[in-house]
């Protein structure tokens, strides 16, 4: 059982010794969770272009099973913005049944990439995709709540970015002043609310403030119930109509939810652990998310992931285990039964005002910004274009594009490193000098040496006869002390090399081969090759076996 271990819950491993104080701060953060959560998710599912209820449906079913089987102490699962952009695409294509089915499939990707323990590859997509493609989406989600915020008389919102940008243009004379100062007035409690307390979000006082106003004056907007029939009560179990036409039409979809929940949710793990001093178990919770998915799916939820701030806001509160998210599902669960219907009431520019700052807030602009600085010119190019694709096309292609140009980026950085050096000798002022000049080695009159800087691999051997033959020498010491990492190309350069030297009569012999690249010398039969009396542990026994051919 032990190599089960990777995917245990970490539910499991906390309740061990819980006590009834930490009982008492786990249900204060879970219930203080649920009220942040009750009108970003109701946000955030009219804004993907679901009804309201389905919102509330994530946050509670995918919230509760993702801190139930996933391997974070403090992780909120739910409904976040990144897949606000994803989801409307997605639906305008293949309806809500596409959806459903693409959801599913991305759920089972994560268990898979679960159990193949594939948690920590994450972490090798570079920085400046990740930031990149999040503000592409904070900016898609700003944009795309122009025309709940302004109230303009127009049909359906184009889901290209520039097509947009036009509709609001041509329709912008249909501006409703009191819509937008509706949506002004939520805007700036939002953003002025913290300087008063930090204990009730600034989103569900500007919910309550507007909504108040909007029924006692009867202000002229649109509220949510103008536009959704708001439905109460437990979700249904619904299982689509699969069929293989739809999931081949549906696999990249779902990879994009698949990839896109697996990188928050990790990111949010690895915040969190950074709060709490706590290490989480990154397959366990891609298991955990790929098991909140599915069930949301299937009771007519959206897809879901770990939700930063609201993650945080758990840590800040109390909460140290997944009790914590359980219980904020569990009073979201109440709100749905018996609250819902007052949804109706809120003004749609409100929300509109909620999903901006979500947008703002997790744009990370200040760091977009840095980066810009302080970044090579090569990963500024990564970074705005990632950027510009998210924004212009969708998330798929920019992380497509995005890695293949961080991919070549770093090969041509590690080809850059890699070289290969001649030592320089007494007599030979001008040959190319290298740190080991110090070392003061007596080098035999009949040997060459030269050393290896860098990885080998099939962006770097370009330099592959690396050595010009000298009078007199029959001996080739190649010195890989500060080569970590070999590939089938830079093994096919050592054997041009052994080849080369064996039609010159030269001896080849190889100094200080680390475990990676000897491994891979082994496989290929090459040691039985050059002889093993010729694969020396250092210089010094690379220089006394040169000695021995003189």
């Amino acid at each position: 059982m032990k190599s089960l271990n990777y995917m245990k819950p970490k539910l499991f491993s906390v309740l061990k010794g819980y006590t009834k104080e930490q009982l008492i701060k786990d249900i204060i953060a879970g219930i203080i969770v649920a009220i942040i959560a009750l009108p970003l998710s109701i946000a955030l599912a009219i804004a993907s272009g679901v009804n309201p209820e389905q919102g509330l449906y994530t946050a509670i079913i995918a919230g509760f099973v993702i801190s139930f089987l996933g391997g974070s102490r403090v992780q909120i699962g739910g409904p976040t913005a990144a897949f606000v952009v994803i989801i409307y695409g997605i639906i305008a294509e293949y309806g809500m049944q596409g959806l459903t089915i693409a959801t599913l499939m991305a759920g089972i990707i994560m268990i898979l990439m679960g159990i193949l323990r594939f948690g920590s590859l994450i972490k090798y997509i570079p920085k400046t995709i990740t930031v990149g493609f999040t503000l592409g989406i904070a900016c898609s989600i700003f944009v795309g709540q122009f025309k709940d915020f302004f109230g303009l008389q127009m049909g359906e919102v184009p889901s290209a970015f520039f097509e947009k940008i036009g509709a609001y243009i041509q329709n912008f004379h249909s501006l409703s002043l009191p819509t937008l100062g509706i949506g002004v007035l939520a805007l700036l409690i939002q953003i002025f609310w913290p300087k008063v307390t930090n204990k009730i979000p600034g989103s569900l006082v500007a919910i309550i403030v507007s909504t108040l106003i909007v029924e006692l004056f009867q202000v002229p907007v649109s509220t949510i119930g103008d536009l959704y029939e708001i439905r109460a009560g437990l979700p249904s179990f619904q299982m689509p109509d699969i069929s293989f036409p739809l999931i081949s039409k549906l696999i990249s979809p779902a990879f994009t939810i698949a990839i896109l929940a697996s990188i928050e949710s990790l990111l949010s793990c690895v915040v969190s652990d950074g709060m709490i001093g706590g290490h989480h178990r990154s397959n366990a919770e891609l298991v955990g998310q790929g098991a909140g998915n599915i069930l949301s799916a299937l009771f007519g939820g959206i897809p879901a992931t770990g939700a930063i701030a609201r993650t945080a806001a758990n840590v800040k509160n109390g909460g140290r285990t997944p009790i914590a998210g359980m219980v904020h599902a569990v009073t979201l669960l109440l709100v749905l039964l018996f609250l819902m219907p007052y949804a109706s009431l809120i003004p749609m520019s409100c929300l509109a005002a909620i999903l901006m700052m979500v947008a703002y807030n997790m744009s990370g602009i200040g760091t977009f910004v840095r980066m810009m600085k302080v970044a090579p010119k090569s990963d500024s190019i990564v970074l705005i274009l990632t950027f510009l694709l998210t924004v212009i096309f969708d998330l798929v292609v920019a992380i497509e594009i995005g890695m293949v140009l961080a991919a070549f980026l770093f090969m041509k950085r590690m080809s850059d490193t890699a070289e290969v050096k001649r030592w320089i000798y007494p007599e030979d002022p001008t040959a190319n000098e290298i740190s080991e000049n110090t070392d003061l080695k007596n080098v035999p009159a009949n040997t060459m040496v030269y050393e290896i800087m860098g990885p080998m691999f099939f962006g770097s051997v370009q330099n592959s006869m690396f050595f010009m033959q000298e009078k007199n020498k029959n001996v080739l010491i190649l010195r890989m002390r500060n080569v970590p990492a070999m590939d089938v190309s830079g093994l096919e350069t050592i054997e041009e090399t052994y080849e080369f030297c064996k039609k010159k009569g030269i001896t080849l012999i190889l100094s200080h081969v680390n475990e990676q690249p000897l491994h891979v010398l082994k496989k290929a039969d090459f040691i039985a090759k050059i002889g093993e009396e010729n694969i020396c542990k250092n210089i010094d026994a690379s220089l006394v076996r040169a000695a021995s051919l003189a």
